[in-house]
C-alpha cells in the first residue's frame, strides 16, 4: 500500500517526538561560542568526528580567535594544529580562504544568510544550515550521512542527493522544528540506527519503521549495541 503524503508527514512528527523523548540531549556536538567559531569548526568536522575536532578548536582559537587573526595566519602552523582532524593540508587551505573571505567581503562577520554562506570557500548547504540553525536560530536541516541513512530506512525519502532529501524533510516537519529534526535524525544514526548493525530491537521507532528487523532485534542483544553520547557540547551562551 502506497504511503499517502499526509500519513508520511504525520508518521514523521511522532517519529520527531519520539526521538525528542529519547535523547532529550539531542544538539549540536561541536563546541562553540560564536557564529565564526561554529563555523570554522563545521569546515573541519569533514570526515573526521566532532569529539576529535573539539580537541583541536580550543588552541586553534586561542591563536586565530577571529576572521582577522585567522587570514593573516601562517599556512604551516595552521596546518600542524588541524592535522589530527584529517585532511589537514585541503582543510588548512579552506580555513584560510575563509577568513580572508569573511574579513573582504562580509567585513570579518559570520553572514547569517544562507545566500551569503554558501558563497564562502569550503560551504555548503549542509555546513550552512549547521551555522544558521545553531548560531542564529535560523532554522535548517543539515543532510549529513546519517541524516540521509536513517531517513532513507524510516522511509521518508528515498533519495541520495542531499539536496533533495533536505527538501523532503523540510516539508514533512514545521520549520521551527528542522534544525532539532537533523539532531535528532543524527544522534539515532549514531547511538541506536548504525550503519552496519542497526539495534532495532531497542530501537524508539521500530513500529513506525518500514526498515525495521534489518538489524539486532532481541531487546537485550540490541540494547548492547546503543552507545552512550558524550557530554552535549557548550553553546553560544556557554562560559
Amino acid at each position: 500500500m502506497v504511503e499517502t503524503v499526509l500519513a508520511r508527514t504525520r508518521r514523521a512528527r511522532r517519529i520527531d517526538r519520539l526521538l525528542g523523548e529519547r535523547y532529550p540531549d539531542a544538539g549540536c556536538e561541536l563546541d562553540f561560542r560564536t557564529p565564526f567559531e561554529l563555523l570554522v569548526a563545521t569546515v573541519l568536522s569533514a570526515q573526521t568526528t566532532d569529539v576529535r575536532v573539539n580537541q583541536v578548536t580550543p588552541e586553534l582559537f586561542s591563536r586565530w580567535p577571529g576572521p582577522v587573526e585567522l587570514a593573516g595566519a601562517e599556512r604551516v602552523a595552521l596546518e600542524d594544529v588541524v592535522r589530527p582532524t584529517g585532511f589537514f593540508r585541503a582543510k588548512a587551505a579552506s580555513l584560510l580562504a575563509l577568513a580572508q573571505a569573511l574579513v573582504e567581503r562580509f567585513d570579518a562577520q559570520v553572514p547569517a544568510r544562507m545566500a551569503d554562506l554558501v558563497t564562502l570557500p569550503g560551504v555548503g548547504r549542509k555546513t550552512a544550515n549547521v551555522v544558521l540553525g545553531n548560531a542564529f536560530d535560523v532554522p535548517g536541516l543539515p543532510v549529513d550521512t546519517h541524516v540521509g541513512r536513517v531517513a532513507r530506512r524510516l522511509g521518508l525519502t528515498v533519495e541520495e542527493d542531499p539536496v533533495r532529501i533536505e527538501t523532503e524533510l523540510c516539508a514533512l516537519i514545521p520549520k521551527r522544528g528542522w534544525t532539532m529534526f537533523s539532531h535528532r535524525l543524527i544522534i539515532h544514526g549514531r547511538r541506536t540506527c548504525h550503519a552496519r548493525r542497526p539495534a532495532c530491537g531497542a530501537c524508539p521507532v521500530a513500529r513506525l519503521c518500514p526498515s525495521s528487523g534489518i538489524g539486532e532485534t532481541d531487546p537485550e542483544a540490541a540494547a548492547r549495541l546503543v552507545r552512550p553520547g558524550p557530554v552535549p557540547a557548550r553553546g553560544p551562551a556557554a562560559g
